[in-house]
């Protein structure tokens, strides 16, 4: 205990540090503050239809992602999801379209170029979601709840929307360039955590009640059980393989440069959340077919959270999306010819094609189990339903919500690490497997 509260003290000494906390924390509170308010024109005491529908499903998904503020009606509403929307969609061209391929070359000036590229997609996918969430409005909400009515009131509110969202960009751009972390990333992570306090007391409510039973000792047992459902998490998301690297001997001068060994390391999870994010997407389809007689109990099935057929389907998309989504974001190509041009090469592999297919291959087989382990805690919060775990709190035993808590955190860890290493502080665990920590 002492070396922890000695660490948090090393911290607040760092004034650099100290100022990146109090700058990240203010910002983060200001988005929170935002989350509830209401468009304006909208009636806050008309809102539950929206509350329960925005909690299940891929609304529910919505939802999440921007911090309860699509429940909420709020400015805020649509969130970071059409950001994140148009960065994959970038992301992917950057692989089909030789000028976006130029741009990831080019090093800082192409990254941000690539960014306008990404500030004006958000902008048109935000022009298409906003009339669509002004709709749904109108849909769920009796027709008391708006103050206004007409269509210059949905063009009105489309544009805050907009603004809104454009606002949530900026407020992570400055987290990321003057606070802790990935702005970003932060902000969603902050949306999540918001909600488990309230599914927290709400199971524990409903244990010591008689609505699900068990008592104090069931809850105790969960948490339990979510503890290591979080270390198993976090494994997977540290887990890597390293294919050791030789670079060949240059004599420079009356210097030597190369001759060491070095380590790539390629990750058991190189897709990250993206692989749930998709199916849980996909798996929205089959409400099309529920409004026909003869396809609504087909509909039905696949689209119970708890049900066989639902998770089964589930977890064989999120295996197929992190195959698809590794081949997107790891080019073994690009890696063996870069090794090239740096007079490297893989101790017993042949440089060129031969490294390509040895990488190539590593990848296939480290991807299998990272893929199948990824599915089961995609699935895992339709488990915990099952076995009586109310359901805002079962989010927290798998799924995107777990996975982004944990890779957010751990990169936040990882840089705060960073900045103790630099200035001769001990770290935040001397023996800890952060990526910052040195000897790894």
């Amino acid at each position: 205990m002492k070396k922890l509260i000695d660490t948090i003290s090393n911290i607040f000494k760092i004034e650099e540090l100290r100022k990146r906390i109090v700058y990240t924390i203010l910002l983060l509170l200001v988005y929170r503050l935002g989350s509830y308010v209401v468009l304006p024109g909208i009636d806050p005491t008309q809102l539950g239809n929206l509350q329960s529908q925005a909690s299940e499903g891929l609304l529910g998904l919505l939802n999440m992602f921007s911090g309860g503020a699509f429940g909420n009606a709020s400015i805020f509403a649509l969130g970071v999801m059409p950001y994140i929307s148009a960065s994959i969609v970038i992301q992917l061209l950057g692989i089909m379209i030789p000028y976006f391929q130029r741009l990831q070359r080019e090093g800082e000036s192409g990254r941000r170029k690539m960014n306008q590229w990404t500030r004006y997609l958000t902008i048109v996918i935000l022009a298409l979601q906003g009339p669509a969430y002004m709709a749904n409005l109108h849909v769920q909400l009796p027709e008391a709840a708006f103050l206004f009515k007409g269509f210059s009131f949905n063009v009105f509110a489309t544009v805050v929307l907009i603004g809104g969202t454009m606002f949530i960009m900026w407020l992570g751009e400055r987290i990321t360039d003057r606070g802790l972390g990935n702005g970003i990333s932060l902000i969603i992570m902050v949306g999540i955590i918001a909600r488990l306090p309230f599914a927290l007391l709400a199971e524990g409510s409903s244990r010591i009640s008689q609505t699900a039973g068990g008592g104090l000792l069931m809850l105790i047992v969960e948490i339990i059980v979510m503890f290591f459902v979080f270390v198993a998490t976090i494994a997977l998301v540290q887990g890597t393989r390293k294919i050791p690297v030789q670079y060949a001997k240059r004599i420079v001068g009356n210097k030597q440069y190369g001759g060491v060994r070095q380590y790539i390391p390629l990750k058991i999870n190189a897709a990250g959340v993206m692989p749930i994010i998709f199916a849980q997407a996909l798996m929205m389809f089959p409400l099309i077919f529920a409004g026909f007689d003869a396809t609504r109990g087909i509909a039905s099935t696949l689209t119970n959270p708890v049900g066989f057929w639902y998770n089964f389907i589930f977890g064989l998309m999120v295996v197929a999306f992190t195959y698809f989504y590794t081949a997107v974001t790891v080019n073994p190509s690009m890696m063996a010819e870069d090794m090239k041009k740096n007079g490297g090469f893989i101790p017993g592999i042949k440089p060129g094609k031969k490294t390509t297919e040895y990488l190539d291959a590593i990848m296939s087989r480290i991807t299998l189990p990272g893929s199948i382990f990824l599915a089961l805690i995609a699935i895992m919060p339709a488990f915990a339903t099952m076995l009586g775990v109310n359901n805002q709190f079962a989010q927290f035993f798998g799924g995107t919500s777990l996975l982004i808590l944990v890779g957010v955190v751990l990169d936040t860890l990882q840089q705060i690490e960073s900045h103790l290493l630099m200035r001769h502080y001990d770290g935040l665990m001397k023996t800890g497997r952060l990526k910052g920590r040195t000897g790894m």
